[in-house]
C-alpha cells in the first residue's frame, strides 16, 4: 500500500525553522488536513511532500518512490501554482495530459462543461476571473490519474457554488485517493478524518 512517510522532519528558511521534529505516515485511501495558522508551514510541507523542496533535516519516502518518480504518484492545486495565460481551457488540458494522463471514461469536454467552464472552452485563460482560474486548476489535479491528491487551500476565490463543486468532485471523482489539505478553514477539510497541526511543530526561540 503506497504510504508516504516523514522521519524527523524539519525545515527552515535561513534561521528560521518552519516546522522541526515532525513524524508522520499518510497512508493511502486516507484523508488528512494540515492546519495551523498563517506561516505555520502548511504550503512548506505540502510542497515537501510533493517533491519539489528538500528537507533541512530528516527524511521523506515514498514507499519504492523518490523525488525523481514520485511526481507521477502526485497531483497538486494550490494557489501559487500558475496556468499557462496564452492557452485556451482546452489547450490547458491537452497540455496537461501530456505529462500525468487524466482519468479514464471521461473526456476533457465533459470535465469542462462539469466545472462550469463550457462557454470559456476556447478563452484564453487569461481572461478568465480568479474564481475560473481555480476551478480549473482543481480540475486539473483531480482529474489526474494520480493516488495522491494535495490540496493548499482548495476553495481560494470560489463562491458558494464553487465550494460545492468543490465536494462533489472530490466525493465522485477523489475520495479513494490519499488526499492531503493544507487550510485554515474547516469547510475546505471536513472530509478529513485525520488533522496534523503544525502548530505542535514550531520551534520557539531561536533553536539551531
Amino acid at each position: 500500500m503506497l504510504q508516504i512517510s516523514l522521519h524527523n522532519a524539519a525545515k527552515r528558511f535561513n534561521k528560521d525553522w518552519i516546522f522541526k521534529d515532525l513524524d508522520y505516515t499518510f497512508e493511502m485511501g486516507k484523508h488528512y488536513a494540515l492546519i495551523g495558522n498563517n506561516g505555520s508551514g502548511k504550503s512548506t510541507l505540502l510542497q515537501v511532500i510533493a517533491g519539489y523542496i528538500g528537507l533541512s533535516k530528516g527524511t521523506i519516502t515514498w514507499d519504492k518512490h523518490d523525488t525523481h518518480t514520485v511526481y507521477k504518484q502526485i497531483s497538486l492545486a494550490a494557489p501559487y501554482l500558475e496556468l499557462i495565460e496564452e492557452f485556451t481551457t482546452i489547450e490547458q488540458f491537452e497540455f496537461h495530459e501530456q505529462f500525468k494522463p487524466l482519468i479514464k471514461d471521461i473526456s476533457i469536454d465533459q470535465i469542462i462543461d462539469m466545472i462550469g467552464l463550457k462557454q470559456a472552452s476556447h478563452k484564453q485563460i487569461r481572461y478568465f476571473s480568479s474564481g475560473m482560474k481555480q476551478r480549473l486548476k482543481l480540475a486539473l489535479a483531480i482529474f489526474s490519474e494520480a493516488p495522491i491528491l494535495l490540496l493548499d487551500e482548495p476553495c481560494s476565490n470560489l463562491d458558494k457554488e464553487g465550494y460545492a463543486l468543490y465536494h462533489m468532485l472530490i466525493q465522485q471523482y477523489a475520495f479513494h485517493k490519499l488526499i492531503i489539505v493544507g487550510s485554515n478553514d474547516p469547510m475546505e477539510y471536513n472530509y478529513c478524518k485525520d488533522c496534523v497541526n503544525l502548530l505542535d511543530y514550531k520551534v520557539v526561540g531561536n533553536n539551531s
